[in-house]
């Protein structure tokens, strides 16, 4: 199939199998998550075991290091360029203007600006103006995507590496008092603009600006999404995409092997970001080949549905499951279960596997009424 013809299919409305799937399994992942699984496995697993080095992998990094959960955020935003490349190219196809796609663009940066900062506006009793939200990262990223969506590649992915270059220099160079140390926790850049923008820094480490550096996942993602539409030929498609993660891979690791530049997710140094980005790439070319060019198609249902209602179900496990739900559905599954006998361990983990079978029926339901949440 040519490009051309490629393009007409997408404006028809034709989905690619293997984004949907990818974007679906991110999101069960995180309502895993949101169910608290991987804490309580954690927490029930004797340490210095291989279940629990398997349980570990399921959260974030304490700070200079990489696990398998650090890599859930990039896909998220990842993925998120990669859909836009599809959308704007169905709605190029169905003659809007790049005026019309702007206003759309804005509309939607401005409620992912929203949402992200009304799902951490109630902290206790009190409200709080907090921008460490993926959705208010998302917001600015598939912004900046959208406005070089038009440029050559080539120039978008100068573009995301000028991003890197500018991170870089905003935490080797600005010298603050007290924040002066570009990648020790608390005492970085990134922890001085938090302190201007919301008076506090998070304890966590986690800080704005890493909307900057991983602007790039979005534009990867896109410039990925563009190859998908726009190669006539499949191994091309999946070649440059392999191509590139490899590089971005081999970057990341070398910058942070030779002492350069240290892998910290928790402020988006650019060797995370780098390799971060370079498992994005690898995991949406193997899936593309598998489930797309092979046509392994079975079994796919359940992850997609998710995926169709991804900003739904994200602020309904943040806001109502996490505040509410979590608490009142382990309450039940303990007073049914426990007069049974089974430990207390036992219980935990089925109050985690009902929370999440709960959530995963709320999107089968609104996947069967046709009910899809946009933005």
């Amino acid at each position: 199939m040519g490009a051309t013809s490629e393009i007409k299919t997408i404006g028809k409305g034709n989905r690619l199998a293997s984004l949907d799937f990818y974007r679906g399994l991110v999101m069960v992942l995180l309502m895993l998550d949101s169910s608290g699984l991987y804490e309580r496995w954690v927490e029930n697993t004797k340490e210095d075991t291989f279940f629990h080095s398997l349980a570990i992998q399921f959260t974030h990094y304490p700070w200079h290091g990489l696990h398998f959960w650090d890599l859930i955020q990039p896909a998220f935003m990842f993925i998120a360029g990669t859909a836009m490349a599809f959308s704007l190219t169905k709605q190029t196809a169905q003659g809007l203007s790049w005026n019309q796609q702007a206003i759309h663009a804005l509309k939607r940066s401005w409620w992912l600006f929203f949402w992200g900062v009304l799902d951490y506006a109630v902290r206790g009793d009190q409200l709080s103006f907090e921008l460490w939200d993926v959705l208010t990262q998302l917001s600015f990223t598939m912004l900046v995507a959208f406005l070089i969506f038009r440029w050559k590649t080539s120039y978008q992915l100068l573009f995301s590496v000028g991003l890197l270059v500018l991170t870089e220099c905003l935490y080797r160079l600005i010298k603050v008092p007290g924040f002066d140390q570009p990648f020790t926790d608390q005492h970085n850049f990134g922890n001085y603009i938090d302190v201007i923008l919301m008076n506090k820094i998070n304890s966590g480490g986690w800080v704005a600006i890493n909307c900057i550096p991983t602007a790039a996942h979005t534009i990867w993602g896109a410039v990925a999404g563009k190859w998908l539409v726009t190669l006539a030929n499949r191994k091309s498609k999946i070649s440059y995409i392999i191509i590139f993660g490899i590089a971005a891979l081999a970057l990341g690791y070398t910058l942070d092997l030779t002492g350069i530049t240290p892998i910290v997710k928790r402020i988006a140094t650019t060797s995370f970001t780098l390799v971060s980005g370079g498992y994005c790439l690898l995991a949406l070319a193997l899936l593309y080949f598998w489930i797309d060019v092979l046509n392994h198609k079975r079994w796919l249902l359940f992850f997609t549905i998710v995926g169709m209602n991804s900003i739904f179900i994200y602020l309904f496990f943040e806001i109502v499951v996490s505040r509410w739900l979590f608490t009142y559905i382990s309450t039940i599954v303990n007073g049914v279960i426990s007069p049974i006998g089974i430990s207390e361990t036992a219980i935990l983990f089925i109050s985690s596997l009902t929370i999440f079978i709960f959530e995963w029926l709320l999107c089968f339901w609104l996947y069967r009424k046709k009910i899809f949440f946009k933005v």
